[in-house]
């Protein structure tokens, strides 16, 4: 991806880009000093079984001694913060928020759910993730992703971009 920046006559700066949304996410993760790279961020993705695993991993972990954090459905956490949930994975932007927040608190693992809507709207973008888990692939959200093959190269994609 190349991202140009000059000044215009309307605003400081000016961002052209091929690809707005991996500009998001990397742009993000640069602005928040690359978080992901300073813990063990694990992404979860499968059809059903993603925030079960990412909250066992997360209890699992934390009651190790572990200081952990959690990206999921039903709730973020930052330690044992609780932190409102609205998507399963959030945007750019707010991922990287979180996982500043939990490198202050020095979080040393970080269990995410890792949507395969996230994966196509390239949510993810500018993460580093240290390992992920697949749990299955059932014949659900086709009406995203329109087919199953489309469905399954989604899911691929996370693992490729690990």
């Amino acid at each position: 991806m190349r991202i140009l920046a000059s000044r215009t006559p309307t605003s400081d700066r000016c961002i052209k880009t091929s690809d707005s949304a991996l500009a998001l996410g990397e742009t993000a993760s640069a602005f928040y000093d690359h978080p992901s790279r300073k813990l063990q961020l694990v992404g979860v993705t499968g059809t059903n079984g993603k925030t079960t695993t990412v909250t066992l991993l997360h209890q699992l972990f934390s009651g190790l001694g572990y200081k952990s954090g959690l990206l999921s459905t039903i709730r973020n956490q930052v330690r044992q913060r609780e932190v409102p949930a609205t998507h399963t994975t959030p945007d750019p932007v707010r991922i990287n928020s979180l996982l500043s927040e939990m490198t202050e608190e020095g979080c040393e693992y970080c269990f995410m759910e890792v949507s395969s809507h996230a994966i196509d709207q390239k949510r993810i973008a500018g993460l580093k993730f240290k390992g992920g888990i697949f749990s299955n692939l059932t014949h659900d959200h086709l009406d995203y992703h329109k087919t199953f093959d489309a469905y399954l190269k989604a899911k691929k994609g996370f693992f490729d971009g690990c």
